[in-house]
């Protein structure tokens, strides 16, 4: 397998990021990033990009499966269209190249609840993501809503306050669906889907991501 990953850089796709190189399966990983993740590996390849010149780095994603894990939170983006551009526009315009070179399979991190007509930002934000992929054609997609995630060593104080707030309502027995996970536990279910799962849609909610490892 010849890997291709965005938002290596972050939780969860750093947490992949490792489980990738260590796997046998895989061949090859090239992750495109906007700075350097000073990782050394004989599988790697790094890619240092600005997004906003697709001309300058379309060309490059080839291989057979894409992992798109890129995602940045309102507080850092700073307002609602930078968070549009680098969740919606960076990771569309990504599997869009993906797609003109060849590759065949898309892995998308995308959100519980995403829906086109939800009245939320994020959520109406990932529907519509997953809208504008579903119709680049990629004979094999996986779309993966997880719930909160619980990241290593996260610096979010609200972060670590919802998820605490979710785990203490789980245990009452309440909101069980929303149930965090950690970013390594979805990391592990992306790997399982793509070297198990057949062609067509397949749409994974929290449950199914759940009990896939």
């Amino acid at each position: 397998m010849n890997a291709l990953l965005i938002g290596a850089t972050g939780a969860t796709g750093s947490d992949l990021l490792q489980l990738l190189l260590g796997d046998s399966k895989v061949e090859r990983v090239a992750i495109f990033v906007r700075r350097d993740p000073q990782i050394t590996h004989p599988k790697l390849e790094v890619h240092l990009i600005d997004f906003d010149k697709k001309e300058q780095w379309r060309h490059l994603v080839k291989g057979d499966i894409l992992f798109s894990c890129l995602g940045t939170t309102l507080k850092d983006a700073g307002r609602k269209e930078a968070q549009w551009k680098v969740d919606h526009d960076y990771q569309y315009h990504f599997a869009e190249a993906a797609r003109e070179n060849g590759v065949g399979t898309l892995l998308l991190v995308s959100s519980m609840n995403a829906s086109l007509k939800s009245p939320f930002f994020y959520a109406r934000m990932k529907g519509e993501l997953e809208e504008a992929v579903r119709k680049l054609g990629f004979p094999r997609l996986m779309i993966f809503r997880p719930p909160s995630l619980i990241r290593k060593g996260s610096d979010r104080a609200m972060e670590r306050v919802g998820v605490k707030l979710i785990g203490f309502l789980n245990r009452l027995g309440l909101l069980k669906s929303m149930g965090p996970i950690p970013t390594e536990r979805l990391a592990e279910a992306m790997l399982y889907a793509a070297k198990s799962f057949r062609r067509g849609e397949h749409i994974l909610e929290p449950v199914d991501i759940d009990n896939l490892v």
